[in-house]
């Protein structure tokens, strides 16, 4: 067989591939007809060659049966065992040498046989390949066929002439790299291969290859219209059908000079609170297409997104084909458990991050109701790095994008997107691409855009980086994004009246780990500016790799580095709102809450009224949502009742409580639920819910030690003791190290001044910081340390002690006094003083190493998932148990987890005996088999080991959580940075 060398060249990016065109699957005119689809996905036989440069020097070698394995297409060969996985982020996985590509690239060779029926002799085929990563050669009957390139959109080959009698062999030689790989950096697992469907289609001559459906609405949505243009192979007389949602015939029409329309008064519009859609068919002799159609009006007025002439808010996720098993080989089936998933936890947008999805996804997008931002296969963030470092000013950013060599090359891959998705209406804007910086190439590739579908809103978020040095171009944006900005600057955007775009941040709350903390922030400047109109979550799911399990039955899930690659970027594919196998992070149950379709407020406390406001753009209340309420005192139910009215969509509404409201510590917890199933959820799932506070509980009483408590002093042990305890305190640490009572032993190791946590994803940067003045290392110095009796039988030890670090500057200044009373009970208050040189602290507190014995916990506080204090808006207060070892939040890389925020006590026990603290402010605690060094240095879930002992921590405050592993660094009111403070704590004995 002949080989051209093509992969390198610029000039020539497709050979004998079909032009562009929407997609679709024909099917008979009649039933009994043979289908027109001959689907080749399947196993086929493959060879696998680490050197393309080496095997085929001298062109396709010489190969025989036994050379070849079999493989299923679709697949990435990387998930059959062939090559080798790769994580990389933005670092070119290959030398910056463009348009070359390695010589030692690796590369496999697909081949299969198929028997063309005989119904469909003298008809056109067309072989497809819905995505082939990076680039493929094709050999029908070992005659050169083409060559194609980008990754993820459709290429479509006429074999006709190519096609014999009986049985015919298709040949594909697919290469890990090519040009196109320089346009294809995405953060991402690198994988290979035929990754999407493969099918022949056979149809008639003359066939309608392409056409454009639109559905101009008027300005007061009383009337529209569904127009077709058509472009055909050759005369076709087209008749079209049109029905309505319900599946009802409303209209026919021959199609004249390729152009076909209906028109409709009070036309059914599509959204995606009620995604209802129009079906198109389109006949000729021997054929028909089907297109389902979404009716809408897409505008911008004043800086405002509106859809159907309504403000609307994109509560958005970025979604990459992604599977633990399967790689980037996904079918519909896992893509409608991520549309489930969505649609369960509020989200109505995606934005195909950063290509386009498969091409029936769109469909099913629009089917289930989201908006989509439809990006196009177009990234070159690579250039950043390829001096070397990162450039933090961009200046190298706009290599490929602002050199005309490539302009072809990226503009193909824009009017790719755009060809192969144009007749969805649920694609509310067309994305040119991420990260590559800005040029001629993208100001060319947007006004291709506005010319050829001026209806929809072009968007490329490189504009914000675009070079200083040129005169830049940005006519053909409709949209003005960003990512992970800082909360400033979006509130002078969003006020500055010259800023005539919508706003949209295409990617935020940075959802790695433990996070994101920052959310409902956001959603607070979302609901205050018209002009901002969403934000897109980063990103839907942990990418990653199965591995199996080990011997105890724990999975394993690879990331980067883990496979020895180079290069590589961690673990910064794990930054999902969703784990690998979809299991929800808690991050995803605070994303939910905060776009509850529902908000309430107090309009008047005292008299009970609360105000209640509609989220949802085309829905009233009663239609989709049952608002119950419930009064709690101290965390628990005292009175509770269901709301009946309704709301109109974008409008509010009132409800009278039940006066006198309750006193004390009470709080009002409303909850929307779903009053019917529907298709994704059963009756009675929870949409969202509001916390108000109704009164503040009365303070900690005053702590007076009382009985007859008998200090000692042996060496640098204060003994405390009393019938029923045993305190032995360390005067070198001014803590306990051993605690007894009820025959007891508390404590197995000295209790722990605690200002460590086990790093975030989101502390990436702060921990350098943290650990720079030695925070995980600390040392206790004690000044002065006293102790004695007091004159009510109890007792009192006072220290003064300095916090520091090896060649570190002292850091904290602590004054405790500890009291004890005769029943057991420790109270203590300590004050400290923090260096403001330093940086703000992760938590300040105490850790206790208790015996495993005491393996539950009740508490009262925010529960019952994890909480901090800019993270809690999934969970109420309430009161709450959990056993020790299930007070974890398994995130494949091990880190600080499961605390919660503002509680006022909570109680670990054995089963007879139980420690119990308190505090006169809420306080945050965790605990846990595992210790937070334990955390720290394993680097998955799966090689984490129990230390034996229930860890508890009490925190008088930690820092939050937040989004900076990928986002605007923590903000001050979140952080622990007082220069002065007092934490209190105080611990009982109860049996």
């Amino acid at each position: 067989m002949q080989f051209p060398h093509l992969h390198e060249s610029v000039e020539t990016m497709h050979v004998g591939v079909e032009p562009n065109r929407s997609y679709y699957i024909p099917r008979p005119v009649n039933r009994g007809e043979p289908e027109r689809v001959l689907d080749l996905n399947g196993m086929w036989n493959f060879r696998y060659w680490p050197s393309f440069g080496r095997a085929f020097a001298e062109g396709m070698p010489e190969l025989r049966a036994e050379d070849f394995d079999l493989i299923p297409v679709p697949s990435c060969w990387q998930m059959q065992g062939y090559d080798q996985n790769q994580y990389t982020n933005y670092n070119y996985p290959f030398a910056y040498d463009p348009p070359y590509v390695p010589e030692d690239n690796p590369c496999g060779l697909y081949m299969r046989t198929f028997v063309v029926d005989e119904a469909h002799k003298g008809m056109k085929a067309y072989l497809n390949f819905d995505g082939v990563d990076s680039c493929l050669y094709l050999w029908v009957n070992d005659k050169f066929a083409g060559f194609t390139q980008v990754s993820h959109s459709t290429s479509e080959f006429d074999i006709t002439e190519l096609l014999e009698e009986g049985e015919n062999r298709i040949a594909v030689l697919v290469l890990k790299w090519c040009l196109g790989s320089y346009f294809e950096d995405q953060d991402k697992l690198r994988m290979s291969g035929i990754f999407r469907d493969v099918y022949i289609l056979f149809r008639p001559g003359n066939h309608v290859r392409d056409y454009f459906v639109k559905t101009p609405v008027s300005e007061d949505l009383m009337s529209a219209k569904i127009t077709c243009e058509f472009d055909t192979t050759g005369p076709v007389m087209i008749k079209a059908m049109l029905l309505d949602p319900e599946n009802k015939p409303i209209a026919r029409c021959d199609a004249k000079d390729g152009y076909a329309e209906f028109a409709l008064e009070n036309p059914v519009l599509w959204n995606a609170e009620d995604p209802r859609q129009y079906t198109l068919f389109l006949a000729s002799e021997q054929e028909v297409i089907m297109q389902k159609v979404a009716v809408c009006r897409r505008e911008i007025r004043d800086g405002v997104l509106l859809f159907n002439g309504r403000k609307i808010k994109l509560l958005g996720a970025n979604r990459h084909d992604s599977d633990p098993h399967v790689g980037a080989a996904v079918t519909q089936g896992h893509v409608m458990r991520d549309l489930m998933l969505m649609k369960q936890h509020n989200i109505n947008a995606i934005r195909t991050s950063h290509y386009p999805n498969a091409p029936w996804f769109p469909q099913m997008a629009q089917q289930f109701g989201f908006y989509l931002i439809t990006e196009a296969d177009n990234e070159t963030h690579g250039t950043v790095s390829c001096y070397g470092t990162y450039d933090s000013q961009y200046d190298d950013f706009h290599l490929l994008a602002d050199d005309e060599t490539y302009a072809p090359v990226m503009l193909d891959r824009v009017q790719r997107c755009v060809e192969r998705d144009k007749n969805y209406g649920c694609i509310l804007i067309w994305s040119m691409g991420n990260e590559c910086g800005w040029g001629v190439n993208f100001e060319q590739a947007g006004r291709w855009i506005k010319e050829r579908d001026p209806d929809r809103f072009v968007h490329y978020q490189g504009s914000f980086h675009a070079p200083k040095s040129r005169q830049n171009d940005f006519s053909m944006l409709d949209i003005w994004s960003t990512m992970y900005i800082d909360f400033p600057y979006i509130d002078e955007y969003c006020t500055n009246e010259e800023n005539v775009r919508p706003y949209i941040q295409c990617e935020f709350v940075h959802a790695m780990g433990n996070g994101p903390g920052d959310i409902e922030d956001y959603m607070a400047q979302m609901e205050k500016y018209d002009k901002f109109a969403g934000g897109f979550a980063w990103e839907w799911c942990d990418h990653s790799v199965y591995m199996g399990t080990t011997a105890d039955g724990r999975e394993k899930y690879f990331y980067g580095g883990d496979f020895g690659e180079k290069p590589h970027d961690g673990n910064f594919c794990m930054d999902g709102l969703v784990y690998p196998d979809r299991t929800p992070h808690t991050g995803l149950l605070e994303y939910k809450n905060c776009l509850r379709p529902i908000r309430a407020a107090w309009k008047c406390r005292e008299k009970g009224i609360v105000e209640l406001r509609n989220l949802r753009v085309f829905t009233s209340t009663a239609a989709f949502a049952d608002i119950e309420w419930e009064l709690r005192v101290d965390g628990c139910a005292v009175k509770n009742g269901i709301w009946e009215g309704d709301i109109a969509p974008q409008a509010s509404g009132e409800f009278l409580l039940p006066t006198p409201l309750p006193e004390g510590n009470a709080t009002l917890v409303i909850t929307y639920t779903a009053p019917e199933d529907t298709q994704f959820y059963e009756a009675g799932h929870v949409l969202g819910f509001d916390e108000l506070t109704v009164s503040e509980g009365a303070p900690l009483a005053p702590f007076v030690p009382e009985g007859s408590v008998t200090v000692t002093r042996t060496g640098t042990d204060i003994i405390f003791s009393a019938p029923g305890f045993r305190y032995v305190a360390d005067t070198q640490t001014g803590l306990f190290r051993r605690m007894s009572a009820e025959n007891r032993e508390l404590l197995t190791k000295p209790m722990e001044l605690n200002i460590w946590r086990a790093p975030l994803d989101n502390d990436m940067y702060a921990k350098q910081e943290w650990k720079r003045y030695g925070y995980d290392r600390h040392t206790v110095r004690v000044y002065e340390i006293d102790a004695a009796a007091d004159e009510n039988g109890g007792a009192w030890m006072k220290c003064r002690m300095g916090v520091a670090a090896v060649s570190i500057h002292k850091f904290l200044d602590i004054t405790a006094l500890w009291r004890i009373g005769g029943d057991g009970t420790v109270d203590v208050t300590m004050d400290v003083t923090r260096n403001p040189r330093m940086p703000y602290l992760p938590r300040f507190g105490l850790r206790l190493f208790m015996p495993a014995d005491f393996a539950d916990a009740a508490y009262e506080g925010y529960g019952p998932w994890e909480s901090y204090r800019d993270k809690h808006r999934a969970s109420t207060y309430g009161c709450y148990t959990t056993a020790v070892r299930d007070n974890h939040e398994d995130y494949i890389r091990p880190q600080e987890n499961s605390s919660h925020w503002n509680c006022r006590k909570v109680s670990v026990t054995d089963g007879e005996v139980s420690l119990n603290a308190v505090s006169v402010a809420p306080f945050s605690f965790n605990v846990s088999p595992y210790t937070q060094e334990e955390l720290e240095h394993k680097a998955h879930n799966f090689e984490l080991e129990p230390c034996g002992d229930t860890v508890l921590c009490l925190d008088y405050g930690m820092s939050g959580v937040g989004s900076g592993s990928c986002g605007p660094q923590l903000r001050e009111k979140e952080q622990l940075k007082e220069t002065e403070f007092t934490a209190h704590f105080r611990l009982s004995i109860s049996k």
